[in-house]
């Protein structure tokens, strides 16, 4: 990992490691600087250093001086809102208290099995709890070992050592009590399957301190980040369990009901708290993923409750239809969901995912995409996906159809009559009404743009990552008629850089930037700081050791000319 002393370039690295920058940065500079790259603007007709301080051009393009764009995607730490906090404190209890209804009622259900002696249904019941609930036990708890023991050789207690004395008592690692007793507690609570309950517990703490700490800035933005990470990580395991749990465990309960052809209390009270689960955690994941980044407008909780009750209905009709079929059909069942499933996966890898940051992590995740794709659809590419939305639900209503229309034909018309016509109107009413709640939430309450760009200009074109054409490029007037001038346009065309002479002495970001020596991910996929754990470190080492907070700037899509001026260790 390198530390860059300015705001000039990123290393040659090629790792898509973060370099943190200890000195401030320029990036926000209205200024321009006599000695930094230089580019002949076309727009502004001015020779600027409209790279390493963002000058005049950018002024006349509407950016300026704040320090926060596209183009460079540097991204300061967001402030919490002032309103809104007791919605966000809401949103988390409800999501806790889901979470104990179906997990608690998959329990009581194992249990009330077993007391009748249906030893069958008491074992699958309970695997499909326990299983998943320990595979993502184990990656939280692997996520920690990360996250709080990643660094080698004890740096990280070396530098909070030398930081602030005031600030010491905040980071771990201080105090060998501490360190032990955090120990402690982690493995205590995920051996008895409750990480994710701490996670969701720390997050709201986490986002009541960053609320309760209006007049302290600073530190406000650390609760914030730490926040905004807890959320995040709590949303990706309960992404996973659902999908692991709650969906195959609704698909169960539904085929013992239609087996036994009874329905008691406790399994429609079990199925609808699976059924509220896979849709409350895939709108919190998608409004969260969409809070997560600057270039994206965030989702209203209007638009997250319609949001929800788009899933609801989809994946009602989806697992209606799955358990009817597996109702009489147990081994076609068990090779449709796998060539379903193979299928899915097939074009998911075929459409190009950028998630992960290995790529054995990113099949694994799209081996997880393809098991979501089973029940409901999942975004997990850039672009309009009118297109692809369409191709899976008209796949999904084909497949809906062919499992009903062979349970219709083979089951067994003395036990099924009494609930046949109703379940198949079930399985399509709730298909169709899915499907105009999901209009509605595109057409109303959908953030569908991204945050507005400035009029397209030459710099527009660099900044925002569309190179123009030369037969596009835009030529002034007092440029175009002299033969030296249309060298002098062929050259605007390369960057020429002098190393700067001295450092630079008006800063608009005064805290360390942390450059990330990678092309920014696009969404929907999640900034990498969020899925690579030494990027999580290094941004919260700087956090505690700094007297004011991060911020981020990946590196230009475009603009793949600037230098490296200094570099040291860190």
């Amino acid at each position: 990992m390198a530390a860059q002393s300015d705001g000039g370039g990123w290393g040659g690295t090629g790792e898509g490691v973060g370099e943190g920058v200890f000195d401030g940065d320029t990036e926000g500079d209205c200024q321009p600087l006599e000695s930094a790259a230089i580019h002949i603007c076309l727009c502004c007709q001015s020779a600027v250093c409209y790279w390493g301080c963002r000058s005049n051009c950018l002024g006349n393009l509407g950016i300026g001086g704040t320090g926060v764009g596209r183009g460079n995607d540097l991204r300061e730490t967001r402030c919490p809102p002032e309103e809104g906090l007791w919605l966000d404190c809401l949103w988390l209890i409800l999501a806790l208290l889901v979470f104990f209804w179906d997990v608690g009622t998959d329990l009581l259900l194992a249990a009330d099995y077993y007391t009748r002696q249906d030893y069958l249904w008491f074992g699958l019941t309970l695997f499909l709890v326990l299983v998943p609930s320990m595979v993502v036990q184990i990656l939280s708890f692997r996520w920690f070992i990360q996250d709080y023991s990643g660094d080698k050789g004890g740096e990280r207690e070396k530098l909070t050592r030398r930081g602030p004395a005031e600030q010491r008592w905040i980071y771990p690692g201080t105090d060998r009590v501490r360190v032990a007793s955090v120990w402690l507690w982690q493995i205590t609570i995920h051996i008895l399957q409750l990480g994710q309950v701490w996670r969701y517990i720390r997050t709201l703490y986490l986002g009541i301190q960053s609320h309760r700490m209006k007049e302290l800035k600073e530190a406000q933005r650390r609760f914030y980040w730490a926040m905004m990470f807890e959320y995040a990580d709590v949303n990706m395991l309960r992404l996973l369990e659902t999908f692991l749990e709650s969906a195959p465990q609704l698909v169960l309960q539904l085929c013992i009901m239609i087996q036994q052809n009874r329905a008691e209390t406790l399994q429609c009270i079990s199925s609808l708290g699976s059924l509220l689960s896979l849709s409350w955690v895939l709108a919190s994941y998608h409004k969260l993923l969409r809070d997560s980044r600057d270039d994206q407008r965030s989702l209203s909780y209007r638009g997250a409750l319609l949001h929800l009750l788009w899933r609801l209905f989809t994946i009602s009709s989806r697992v209606l239809s799955l358990a009817l079929f597996a109702s009489l059909f147990h081994l076609y069942f068990g090779i449709f969901v796998v060539l379903h499933w193979c299928g899915m996966a097939l074009w998911v890898v075929h459409g190009g995912t950028d998630f992960c940051m290995s790529r054995w992590e990113e099949v694994l995740f799209n081996m997880v995409v393809g098991i979501v794709y089973i029940f409901c659809w999942f975004n997990v590419k850039e672009g309009h996906t009118r297109g692809r939305m369409v191709a899976y639900y008209s796949v999904v209503l084909a497949e809906n159809t062919l499992l009903t229309g062979l349970w219709y034909v083979y089951r067994d018309h003395a036990d099924t009559d009494n609930y046949a016509v109703p379940a198949l109107c079930g399985v399509y009413l709730s298909f169709a009404g899915g499907v105009l709640v999901m209009l509605l939430y595109y057409g109303l309450l959908h953030p569908s743009h991204t945050h507005p760009t400035p009029a397209s200009t030459c710099c527009d074109e660099l900044l925002w990552g569309n190179p123009l054409p030369p037969s596009a490029t835009p030529t002034p007037a007092h440029l175009a008629t002299p033969s030296h001038s249309d060298d002098v346009i062929a050259d605007s065309c390369l960057p020429v850089f002098q190393v700067r002479s001295e450092p630079p002495t008006s800063h608009h970001f005064e805290g360390p930037l942390i450059k990330i020596d990678m092309p920014r991910k696009r969404y929907p996929a999640w900034d990498a700081h969020y899925v690579d754990r030494r990027l999580r470190r290094t941004i919260n080492l700087l956090q505690y050791l700094t007297p004011t907070a991060a911020g981020i700037r990946y590196r230009d899509r475009s603009l793949l000319y600037e230098l490296l001026q200094y570099e040291s260790s860190l």
